[in-house]
């Protein structure tokens, strides 16, 4: 079993040796403005682009909640688009974050990054403009990726 390792620094600057998986989440109504992915965007165009035509062309392929994409950004980074929040707002039906997609999407993760011989790298997932809290998100995290023997680094940007 392995452990969730927390530094300071730039998920988008991901630690470490060999092949790694860098996830976040993404809402279900194609938006990608706000938040890390304009990190993301800054490093890698790929994945914005990815995304955007997955939720275009949604009517075919299974872009949903509890869905991922992964893009391959170098020899040795892809991107997990994880379709994790309903919406972008914080209304009558609570917070965006859903964390039974959260979940869901951290199991084909887990298989990726196993099928990879990678490790996980992420913010604080589901917790910035997703309005999810941490000591739900953790126990996911834990369940799905390092009970499973992944490395998982969760970085807290400065």
């Amino acid at each position: 079993m392995s452990e969730i390792t927390y530094v300071r620094g730039d998920a988008t600057a991901p630690r470490g040796k060999g092949v790694k998986v860098v996830v976040h989440v993404c809402n279900d109504l194609g938006g990608w403005g706000k938040g890390f992915v304009l990190a993301l965007s800054r490093r890698w165009p790929e994945p914005e682009a990815a995304y955007r035509s997955w939720h275009r062309e949604r009517a075919g392929n299974d872009f949903g909640l509890g869905a991922v994409q992964f893009v391959q950004v170098t020899p040795f980074v892809w991107v997990a688009n994880l379709v994790g929040q309903r919406g972008m707002r914080r209304g009558s039906k609570g917070v965006p974050v859903r964390y039974e997609a959260i979940d869901r999407g951290l199991v084909a993760v887990a298989d990726r990054a196993l099928e990879l011989g990678a490790s996980v790298h992420m913010p604080r997932i589901g917790c910035g403009l997703a309005g999810g809290t941490w000591s739900r998100i953790e126990p996911l995290i834990t369940t799905r990726l390092t009970d499973r023997g992944l490395s998982v680094t969760v970085y807290d940007f400065d």
